[in-house]
């Protein structure tokens, strides 16, 4: 079981994943099952978001089943607040795997903390799923 948090993202605001486009326009179209991710760093960004606002369905759907969990509980006292790309890996057209390294900041009760992880990242029946993570440090 994972936990998360959940906070609102209004339309019009920038992406939580750090793209300057406004939500609806960059993840959301992901999450809404609209466009899927071409590459993991892409499908990384959109999860990271899917934390942030709490979309349960969308974390579980591209996740790769041998390594889903049952749900995905979220932390009421966790706040997403930034996500940092540190290095990508393969993930291209030509490949089958791929890999994404980040960082990605949160508070905890008013506590700055960060998580570094280096995720592995499949394609499965045409489409990018998270396989599972190392945490880093």
């Amino acid at each position: 079981m994972v936990r998360m948090s959940r906070r609102a993202t209004r339309p019009q605001t920038t992406c939580p994943c750090g793209h300057p486009a406004p939500y609806e326009k960059c993840c959301g179209r992901l999450h809404r099952g609209e466009a899927v991710a071409a590459v993991p760093e892409e499908l990384m960004r959109s999860r990271y978001c899917a934390f942030a606002v709490e979309d349960e369905a969308y974390l579980l759907r591209t996740w790769h089943p041998r390594t889903r969990p049952p749900r995905v509980e979220f932390d009421p006292g966790l706040r997403w607040v930034g996500l940092e790309i540190l290095d990508t890996a393969d993930g291209t057209a030509f490949h089958t795997t791929g890999t994404v390294e980040f960082r990605a900041r949160y508070t905890d009760g008013g506590r700055k903390e960060a998580l570094h992880e280096r995720s592995r990242f499949e394609r499965l029946d045409g489409a990018w799923v998270y396989v599972d993570g190392a945490f880093i440090d």
